[in-house]
């Protein structure tokens, strides 16, 4: 496998997404803090891919997460909680098998504007409106 399958496999997955992913995290700060932490964190696939073991979307998302690279601990340091290993991954693995993280370290797109909304909420501010051309 090359670079080019996984960037493709991953451009079909970024563009069936769903916005149902949104649920996963509404109302869910500890969730919503990884998201956060996850679009700022170094993350990157494998030099060397491994083979694809399937061809169901399924595999294919868990091939894509196998070749992904990221430090857990930095995840875990930025999103602030004190939680053991194997208890973060349980606040962790449903953003991915969700499809609300990419193993790419961007989100999903109704994941972002929902985070965007909000934080604008947050300031009670209002998205700036293109000049009118005259």
């Amino acid at each position: 496998m090359d670079a080019d399958t996984y960037a493709q496999h991953l451009a079909r997955f970024k563009q069936n997404e769903k916005p149902e992913a949104v649920l996963v995290i509404a109302d869910e700060p500890e969730r919503i803090r990884i998201a956060i932490a996850w679009t700022n964190l170094d993350v990157r696939h494998a030099a060397t891919l491994t083979e694809q073991s399937g061809e169901s979307d399924g595999e294919i998302w868990s091939w894509l997460w196998d070749n992904s690279l990221y430090s857990l601990q930095e995840l875990m340091a930025r999103v602030g909680v004190s939680l053991s290993e194997a208890t973060f991954r349980k606040r962790l693995d449903p953003l991915v098998g969700n499809r609300v993280l990419y193993p790419d370290g961007t989100l999903n797109s109704f994941v972002q504007r929902y985070l965007r909304e909000r934080v604008l909420k947050l300031f009670d501010a209002k998205p700036r409106k293109p000049a009118k051309s005259v």
